[in-house]
């Protein structure tokens, strides 16, 4: 309990080390924070390419908004999609990479991967602004699941700063781990129902005769949010309340994972550095 009341006396710390990952991100760059937005749309428009035009993917359908644009459907899923991936990836760096620091003075260690959650997550509530805007110009009423949207955005930050802690650990006693962990991750995007919708992967086991497949696909976290992400804003549906209960199943037992994990190593990070 000393170190969460530690951790809570640091939140002016946290809001500084946010605020510096947020300026220094772009620094010294053109468009500056114009590239969290360019980035994720130039990566839409190369996977509207490659499976609209060149694979000639079926567009899905909102139900009930009646929406078939597949830009649109692919950000639902890519954005949340981009922020975790962010923030496990600069969450699992953020002790080895200020090493320095951490030998020179004592502060809770744990702000520091927290706050490339915080850095991330503004650049994350800036694209799903833009997002919404869109959505709404092509008739999307996500406006009424507004509440439920951002409860599930809290869900997913909770669900990769847990995993972006376990990760902060093991990567100062394995130094391979961050990349292996880009190679993971890679593979965790393709197995997840991102840039392809999940009745591909229904089809494909009931072709083969391996129904429980699909069972053990969606045991995948990821496929649950970008499912509920996808109900709320494309669809414009409630989801179904077991992928919202797994979402914050999945959320509230990964940071609490973390959490254990972080602050019973948190005193031998200096030494092992």
């Amino acid at each position: 309990m000393s170190y969460f009341n530690d951790l809570l006396s640091s939140r002016e710390l946290l809001a500084n080390l946010t605020a510096r990952e947020v300026k220094g991100k772009y620094r010294r760059t053109v468009f500056g924070q114009l590239w969290s937005l360019i980035n994720p749309l130039a990566t839409m428009l190369i996977y509207t390419i490659v499976y609209s035009f060149i694979f000639r993917a079926r567009l899905e359908v909102g139900d009930p908004s009646g929406l078939e644009i597949y830009p649109l459907w692919l950000m639902c899923g890519l954005l949340p999609w981009i922020f975790a991936r962010n923030v496990i990836n600069a969450g699992m760096t953020s002790i080895v990479s200020n090493g320095s620091l951490i030998k020179k003075v004592y502060f809770p260690r744990m702000t520091l991967p927290l706050a490339a959650v915080g850095s991330f997550g503004f650049t994350w509530l800036v694209e799903m602004g833009v997002l919404l805007i869109a959505l709404a110009i092509f008739g999307s009423k996500w406006f009424l699941y507004l509440p439920v949207i951002a409860l599930t955005m809290v869900f997913l930050a909770m669900f990769a700063a847990g995993i972006g802690l376990m990760l902060s650990i093991v990567n100062v006693h394995f130094r391979d781990m961050q990349h292996l962990v880009g190679i993971g991750l890679q593979m965790w995007m393709y197995l997840s129902p991102i840039i392809y919708p999940i009745s591909l992967v229904e089809n494909a086991a009931q072709k083969a005769g391996h129904p429980w497949i699909v069972t053990v696909y969606k045991l995948n976290p990821i496929e649950r949010f970008s499912e509920v992400f996808r109900n709320l804003m494309y669809d414009n549906r409630l989801p179904e309340w077991s992928d919202l209960v797994a979402c914050a199943l999945a959320g509230c037992v990964s940071l609490a994972i973390g959490y254990v994990v972080f602050s019973r190593n948190e005193k031998k990070l200096a030494e092992l550095l």
